[in-house]
């Protein structure tokens, strides 16, 4: 493991130097109390982990907007590169996707769409082939991959409107067009791309090594949030890879939904974490911080705004556990988990602006962690489908009528 730097000064009082208060880990409802023993001791010891070593370190990155590639041994050798494969449950990698997003959410981000979208295509559509040779160094982040769906011109219509080409040519494909905001675009060893075969018009996917002819990333600067995710456009310019590149299981857009439902549901348990997060920034500040004479956490208003954002937390908490069960269940759909995408991150965008609030001034410097959480919000608000692409998908399902068009 690695060791913890340092926070910056201003960081250090908002962790709380004094005695711990109560309900330390914030866990009012004992959420973790549901998991089995021996899940428990592992969640107990990822949390110190990402807390000492994740946490305090992600803050320069996220100014910097750099990724810390250093950091993944440690994320490895926790086992966060194989959540996918490593037979827990359901409710354990919720949980630890939640205390990944509460340590950093750009880091979730990396984690959870590795899992979700990386491990988790190639694991139930690849062909054995494809999952011998990227499997491996995939659990230990010794090859990272990108998922590259989203274009340009196509966000939310994307399952009709997707326009990269896959074009059959011999005994291989030659891939054209665009892509944007794909997450670890310009550092992943690969990206999955999403095509449209000219000759059958169904979406396929590709896998498309980064050094391929033709294949290019470059970074989107700039962002207010998920500023360590190097997100990318991705231009494919007549790039030519061969028939045991193309995932065998993907021959229509429905396939790619089945894991984007997955996905979809995988924010949920971030929009949890990030809550954790704002009330762990808030409550210590608040017991840190003189004013009148008096710590912050004494006054009624203080006090109000820390119980709502915890009820926010845990109001999103006991959503996802359902969505756990029924993910275990094998009963998850695209409209529950559509429902808990676009009420969590809806609560956690009020959650951070109640932290950011209570910290006054210093809740706009990211030195202080609650202004990155306020950015980093802003992002989970809007992408694995917006809150009102996500909330139109639940209309649809409880009317029986699309109101897309």
């Amino acid at each position: 493991m690695l060791e913890a730097p340092s926070l910056p000064q201003p960081n250090t009082a908002s962790t709380g130097a004094h005695a711990a208060p109560p309900f330390p880990d914030a866990d009012l409802l004992h959420v973790v109390d549901l998991l089995p023993a021996h899940e428990q001791r592992r969640y107990h010891a990822l949390r110190d982990y990402l807390q000492s070593a994740i946490r305090p370190a992600s803050i320069d990155y996220w100014n910097d907007e750099a990724f810390p590639r250093e950091l993944l041994p440690g994320l490895a050798d926790a086992g966060l590169a194989r959540l996918h494969t490593d037979g827990t449950s359901a409710l354990f990698k919720g949980l630890v996707y939640t205390e990944v997003a509460r340590a950093d959410v750009s880091l979730s981000a990396l984690v959870g769409i590795h899992n979700e979208l990386i491990l988790g295509m190639i694991g139930s559509l690849g062909s054995p082939e494809q999952k011998r040779r990227w499997i491996p160094p995939l659990e230990s982040f010794d090859a990272l991959g990108a998922f590259a769906l989203t274009e340009p011109e196509h966000g939310s219509d994307i399952a009709g409107g997707l326009a990269t080409t896959a074009r059959r040519d011999g005994d291989g494909w030659i891939l054209n067009g665009a892509k944007r905001w794909i997450g670890s675009g310009t550092i992943a060893d690969f990206a999955l791309v999403w095509a449209r075969d000219e000759e059958d018009h169904e979406v396929k996917g590709f896998i498309v090594e980064a050094d391929r002819v033709g294949f290019s990333a470059r970074k989107i600067p700039h962002k207010i949030g998920l500023r360590i995710m190097q997100n990318a456009d991705i231009t494919l310019e007549e790039v030519r890879v061969p028939e045991g590149n193309r995932l065998p299981g993907a021959t229509r857009f429905a396939h790619t939904n089945e894991l984007l439902r997955d996905s979809r549901a995988w924010v949920g348990w971030q929009a949890a974490g990030i809550q954790l997060a704002a009330f762990d920034v808030a409550r210590a500040y608040a017991l840190e911080r003189l004013q009148f004479g008096r710590e912050l956490a004494s006054f009624q208003l203080v006090q109000q705004q820390l119980a709502e954002i915890l009820g926010n937390a845990h109001a999103s908490l006991a959503l996802m556990l359902e969505i756990a069960r029924l993910q275990q269940e094998g009963r998850l759909e695209m409209a529950q988990a559509a429902m808990a995408k676009a009420t969590t991150t809806r609560l956690a965008r009020a959650s951070v602006a109640l932290g950011r609030s209570l910290l006054g001034g210093n809740g706009i410097s990211s030195d202080f962690e609650m202004a990155k959480l306020f950015g980093d919000a802003e992002v989970l608000y809007t992408y694995e489908g917006s809150y009102e692409i996500n909330s139109l998908i639940v209309g649809r399902a409880v009317t029986g009528k699309s109101a897309f068009v």
